[in-house]
């Protein structure tokens, strides 16, 4: 699936947080209205950022907060949320943060996939820039379909960026799975 298909309607402009955890929340509600994720994920995602620390902060301005399928996945998500003002996570490589990824995953699909997809995206000169300054959820839409490559296993520089960002989770992931599936 692309991720344009993937976060079409999962869009969130300038919503309002004074805090990580009220853009983590603002996020997990997204998905929640979709269906995609029950409230208990949410609450995960939340105690997950509490207990881990800024572990979601992946690039400069970026948080991608996700936590256990079993905590309410209901089917693999991603959305989008751009806050109106920049919060602190903690991560004083990356904060503040106006851009947060919420992501979903179950066992049986191909959220790695996903994750790798939105590094190499996220990775593209440009792609953050005009999400910044997009205007409305559809311009943002625009620019993700104008972003994507059809084929997402296997692409070089995905692997390559994919793989920075797993180093970030393996110690959650080693010990808490929450970012279950197959190692590669």
């Amino acid at each position: 699936m692309k991720l344009s298909e993937l976060i079409e309607g999962r869009i969130k402009l300038n919503v309002p947080a004074t805090n990580w955890e009220e853009a983590v929340r603002a996020a997990g509600a997204l998905l929640e209205s979709k269906g995609d994720i029950s409230p208990a994920y949410t609450e995960a995602m939340v105690k997950v950022v509490r207990e881990l620390g800024p572990y979601a902060v992946i690039a400069p301005g970026v948080a991608l907060p996700h936590a256990r399928p079993e905590d309410g996945v209901r089917r693999s998500c991603l959305g989008l949320v751009r806050l109106a003002a920049p919060v602190e996570f903690g991560n004083k490589a990356n904060d503040p943060v106006d851009l947060v990824f919420p992501l979903g995953g179950t066992r049986d699909e191909g959220h790695l996939e996903v994750l790798a997809a939105l590094a190499g995206f996220l990775s593209t000169p440009g792609n953050l820039e005009a999400i910044r300054k997009a205007r409305t959820e559809e311009e943002v839409l625009s620019v993700f379909r104008q972003g994507e490559r059809k084929e997402v296993p296997g692409d070089a520089n995905r692997d390559v960026v994919r793989d920075g960002i797993r180093k970030q989770f393996d110690a959650e992931d080693d010990h808490r799975g929450y970012l279950a599936g197959p190692r590669h």
